[in-house]
């Protein structure tokens, strides 16, 4: 189906607006919409499909694209990604597009350089294919251009899955237990969860799986004290609450004060009140001097590129530089060294990030061995498996969108000795 005229119109000026990338897209998207209340619900799906479409084929369409402005991108995304038929575009079409549009259309994308039929950035389809090899990073590349579905959490604290998935079934929609999470649902469609009476009652989350299972491999009891050092907007701090059955004491630290305020109305809706969250000006904050040695449990979902969530932030991998990778780094490092000073001996900490880069992942983690005889790798995929989490991810958790089906995630389970 093609847009008409009015919708052509919007989809460009959404890229106009979109394409520099001086802010996240969705926030921009969200900023476009909110200056067009007329803009009909289909209208606005129609120019939110087009606008990820095109982000996530970026690079392959500026490399067909004679100028790369917005129009040209949406003619061609139309032609070479939809199939749409050139001479049922005529009505839209200035002078000259339909030849070249024609010229684009017949173009082998095989012929084209490898980065380009990826649709990375040069330097990150070099660093996955010395990683990866070529092959495999392909499979990659194919994966992260789908769009991801909707994961949900069913809070066990309220709820169980086969309730849930009943209940979303007979609304009619597809919905399925994710194949790994046992309180993971999947659903094809996305509906307007924020106002759907399970999100409201606080009964699911939305969440990928994989964000899941990083917090299944922490596995913290009851009565732990469990610390999720970067806590975001909290989705994992209540996944590990309803993991210890809202006992024991969870501290929620984060440097936001904004993200820490988006957690609260989540926290009220999930019934948990082991819940501490608490902002910290950084690493070396007074509070986690504090805690030193005391901890059960640690989490570091550290801050990193988010290169493992491109189905979701197409914009991602043309808003990263090889040089956001290096401040990353020190930084993850600094982190995990500050996290590390909380676990008691005996307890355990998890690092994890949703990038694929082997610099974000196990070049910090073996930078911190190398440092700590204190810490020692236990076996992440035997760690799921006594959860009856039976996956193929290695002993560093390694997930990705071609071979699991979800985000791009790295994590690594370390446990303090004595020395």
């Amino acid at each position: 189906m093609h847009p008409n005229s009015t919708q052509l119109t919007h989809i460009i000026d959404a890229l106009t607006l979109i394409l520099p990338l001086r802010s996240p897209a969705d926030v921009s998207l969200r900023y476009f919409f909110r200056d067009r209340p007329n803009l009909s619900g289909r209208d606005r799906a129609v120019v939110a499909d087009a606008v990820y479409n095109i982000l996530r084929r970026r690079r392959l369409l500026e490399t067909l694209a004679p100028q790369s402005t917005a129009r040209q991108l949406a003619l061609l995304a139309l032609v070479k990604l939809n199939g749409a038929n050139i001479g049922g575009l005529a009505p839209l079409l200035r002078r000259g597009e339909a030849e070249w549009l024609a010229a684009a259309k017949a173009t082998d994308v095989n012929s084209l350089p490898f980065a380009v039929q990826a649709d990375f950035p040069d330097w990150i389809a070099e660093k996955l294919v010395a990683q990866y090899g070529e092959a495999e990073t392909m499979q990659l590349a194919r994966a992260l251009r789908e769009p991801a579905p909707l994961d949900l959490r069913v809070n066990t604290m309220l709820a169980n899955r086969e309730e849930i998935l009943t209940a979303l079934q007979q609304e009619g929609m597809e919905a399925t237990a994710t194949p790994h999470s046992p309180m993971g649902i999947r659903l094809l469609e996305k509906p307007a969860l924020q106002t759907h009476p399970l999100f409201l009652q606080g009964k699911v989350e939305v969440q990928d799986e994989g964000s899941q299972l990083l917090g299944l491999l922490l596995a913290p009891k009851r009565r732990d004290m469990v610390v999720d050092f970067c806590a975001g907007a909290g989705g994992k701090t209540l996944l590990l609450g309803a993991l210890m059955h809202s006992q024991g004491r969870l501290y929620a630290f984060d440097v936001s004060e904004k993200r820490l305020n988006n957690l609260k109305p989540r926290l009220a809706r999930s019934g948990l009140s082991n819940v501490q969250p608490q902002r910290i000006d950084s690493e070396r904050d007074t509070k986690i001097k504090r805690l030193a040695g005391k901890i059960d449990r640690v989490l570091v979902d550290a801050p990193c590129t988010g290169l493992g969530t491109l189905r979701r932030n197409p914009d991602l991998k043309w808003r990263q530089t090889p040089e956001d990778v290096v401040e990353l780094n020190a930084k993850q490092s600094s982190i995990l060294e500050a996290a590390a000073t909380l676990v008691k001996t005996g307890g355990r900490l998890v690092y994890g990030t949703c990038s694929l880069l082997r610099e974000e992942n196990e070049d910090v983690v073996e930078g911190f061995l190398s440092k700590h005889a204190d810490f020692v790798k236990v076996n992440a995929q035997e760690v799921l498996a006594k959860q009856q989490v039976n996956i193929e991810c290695g002993e560093m958790m390694r997930l990705s969108p071609h071979r699991h089906g979800t985000d791009g995630f790295f994590a690594v389970v370390l446990e303090r000795v004595p020395v």
